[in-house]
C-alpha cells in the first residue's frame, strides 16, 4: 500500500497490530474469567527487535521482572504472551515460578528460544495464576493474521475496559511502506510513571533495539505518561514494541534521513492508544484534554497539563458540566511549576474564563453546554516561555466508586 503523496505519517482506519508485516495472533478463553477470553499470543514470524518500558511501582509483578530478563538476554522477542482476570502480582516466589513456566510452555508450543517470549498479566493482584488453565492455554492457543487473530488477542487482554483499543499508521522510510500498529488495555490504576496498563505494539521496520527503546521512550514520555484516570499505579504496567525488520528499509537509526517520520508515527500510535485508554477510565462519560501553552520548558507544561486533568475537583466538575474554573486555578496553584498568574489566561473550549489574574465575563450556560460534549479542551496560556505540553484524562462519576467498590466480588 502506497502512502499519500506529501502526506508524512498517513493513520490507516481498521488497522490493527497485525497490519505490520510477518505477525500472527490469538486469544481464547481457558476459565480465568467466567466467560469472557482471558489468554492471548502475538507473535512474529521472525525473531524481532524489541524495546519495553515498565512501571516504577515497588511491587512489580513477576511476569515483569520474566520480561526483563528475556529482553536483556538479545534484545529481542518473538512471542508475547498474556492472560487476563489474575495479575500475578505480590504472589512471591510460585508468582515467580509460575511466570516462568509459562514462558518455558510458549517457547515449546512455537519452538522459539525462551529468552524470546515476553510475559504479561492483568487483573486480581495477590491471587495466583492457575496453571493448569495456563498450561491449557499454552498448549492449545492458535495464531493466524487478519482481523480474526487480532480481534481475538484484543478481546484477551480486557478487564473493566468496556472497548477495544487499537491505532494504525504508515510511514515511508527509503521509499518502502513501515507499518506501526498497536493496541492497549487500561480502564482503571491509570497513573503512570515509566509506562501505563499494558500496550503492545508491532512494526515491520528495520531497526536495532537501542534506538528502538530510545524511540519508545520518546513517545511514550508524550502519550502513556501523560494520562490520568485515578491518580493510580499498577504493579503490571508495561509497554512492549517489536520490530521484525520485514518491511526491507535500510537500518533505522537518528541519523537516517527518515528518521522523523518513523518517530512521528511511533508517537501517532503511542498518542491514539493513550487518549483512548484516557476515554475508556472506569465509569467515564468523556475524554478530558489540557493543553499548556508558554511555560518555561515542555517539561513544565507536561507537569501542570498532568496535575490539571488528574485533580479530582477539576474532573467532579467536567462531569457536572460546571464551568467553575477556579477548580482549575486550584489544581494549578499546588503544582510543582512556577505560574506567574498576572500572565495567565483560561480557556474552556473557546471561551476565556480567566485573564491576567482577573476573572472573565462569559455566558456560562453556554460553556455548560459545551461541556456535554464528549470531549472536553482547556487551555492554558503562561505566557511566560516557550514550553507546551498537554495530558489527557477523564472525568469522574458515580460509576468509577461502584466499578472499584465492588472489583473483586
Amino acid at each position: 500500500m502506497k502512502l499519500v503523496k506529501g502526506q508524512a505519517v498517513q493513520q490507516i482506519k481498521g488497522g490493527t497490530i497485525l497490519t505490520p508485516r510477518g505477525y500472527k495472533a490469538g486469544g481464547m478463553h481457558i476459565g480465568l474469567r467466567y466467560a469472557k477470553k482471558d489468554f492471548g499470543v502475538v507473535y512474529s514470524e521472525k525473531p524481532a527487535q524489541c524495546g519495553a518500558v515498565y512501571t516504577q511501582s515497588h511491587f512489580q509483578a513477576a511476569p515483569l521482572k520474566v520480561t526483563q530478563e528475556s529482553i536483556s538476554a538479545s534484545g529481542q522477542l518473538q512471542a508475547i504472551v498474556v492472560n487476563s482476570a489474575i495479575a500475578n502480582a505480590c504472589t512471591g516466589e510460585q508468582g515467580l515460578k509460575d511466570a516462568y513456566q509459562t514462558r518455558e510452555w510458549i517457547a515449546e508450543r512455537f519452538q522459539i528460544a525462551e529468552d524470546h517470549v515476553a510475559v504479561a498479566s492483568t487483573g486480581v493482584i495477590g491471587e495466583w495464576l492457575q496453571m493448569e488453565k495456563m498450561e491449557q492455554g499454552c498448549r492449545e492457543i492458535e495464531v493466524e493474521s487478519g482481523q480474526q487473530g487480532a480481534d481475538a488477542f484484543h478481546q484477551a487482554i480486557l478487564t473493566t475496559d468496556t472497548v477495544e483499543k487499537s491505532s494504525c499508521y504508515q510511514v515511508e522510510i527509503d521509499g518502502e511502506t513501515v507499518t506501526i500498529g498497536g493496541c492497549a488495555k487500561g480502564s482503571g490504576m491509570i497513573h503512570p510513571n515509566m509506562a501505563t496498563m499494558l500496550g503492545f505494539i508491532t512494526t515491520d521496520a528495520h531497526i536495532d533495539s537501542a534506538t528502538l527503546q530510545q524511540a519508545l521512550h520518546a513517545s511514550i514520555n508524550q502519550s502513556f505518561n501523560q494520562i490520568t484516570v485515578d491518580g493510580e499505579t499498577s504493579t503490571n504496567d508495561m509497554v512492549i514494541v517489536m520490530a521484525n525488520g520485514m518491511a526491507g528499509n535500510d537500518l533505522l537509526h537518528e541519523h537516517h534521513p527518515d528518521w522523523l517520520q518513523f518517530q512521528q508515527g511511533l508517537n501517532a500510535v503511542c498518542e491514539d492508544l493513550a487518549k483512548q485508554i484516557a476515554r475508556d477510565g472506569e465509569g467515564a462519560t468523556k475524554l478530558v484534554e489540557v493543553n499548556v501553552t508558554g511555560a518555561h520548558t515542555d517539561q513544565d507544561a507536561n507537569i501542570l497539563s498532568k496535575k490539571v486533568v488528574g485533580s479530582n475537583l477539576v474532573k467532579t466538575a467536567i462531569y457536572g458540566c460546571d464551568p467553575n474554573w477556579g477548580r482549575i486555578v486550584g489544581a494549578m496553584g499546588h503544582s510543582d511549576v512556577t505560574i506567574a498568574p498576572q500572565f495567565c489566561d483560561i480557556y474552556i473550549g473557546d471561551t476565556l474564563v480567566f485573564s491576567k489574574g482577573t476573572p472573565q465575563a462569559f455566558n456560562e450556560e453556554a460553556v455548560s453546554n459545551y461541556m456535554q460534549a464528549e470531549k472536553v479542551v482547556i487551555d492554558i496560556l503562561l505566557n511566560d516561555g516557550d514550553g507546551k505540553g498537554k495530558a489527557w484524562g477523564c472525568d469522574l462519576t458515580y460509576d468509577y466508586v461502584k466499578i472499584n467498590a465492588s472489583y473483586r466480588t
